[in-house]
């Protein structure tokens, strides 16, 4: 069973999320969580809040331990950008566009080949 977990119009550009989504794809939770605790970006604080929302989700609905799930699926898609402006010479204004980005994360369990016994 697949549990899923969102964050609609995170104020971090898609692009920069990205490179810190590119390291937790295909990891197992624990691992995603111990990657996240010490990445430098900003985003990865507000990635690791979806990873544990998206482990509770499928701890409450379908009573799965949080050592037999993995991610199967994690994207980032672009949100509505704000449109500002700044003042440049002559009267002349610059626009500036302040993205967001929607994140998806999917958790799958692991299969029962992949389970990693305890003595290993």
């Amino acid at each position: 069973m697949i549990m899923k977990a969102t964050i609609r119009n995170l104020h971090i550009a898609p692009r920069k999320v990205r490179r810190i989504v590119d390291l937790i794809r295909n990891k197992s939770v624990h691992e995603a969580a111990a990657l996240l605790k010490f990445a430098k970006e900003k985003s990865s604080k507000d990635l690791a809040k979806l990873l544990d929302s998206a482990v509770t989700n499928a701890k409450n609905t379908s009573g799965v331990e949080a050592d037999a799930l993995v991610i199967s699926r994690i994207a980032v898609d672009q949100g509505a950008a704000f449109k500002r402006f700044r003042t440049k010479w002559r009267g002349m204004a610059a626009p500036i566009r302040k993205k967001t980005s929607h994140v998806t994360i999917a958790l799958s369990e692991r299969a029962a080949k992949e389970k990693v016994s305890p003595s290993e």
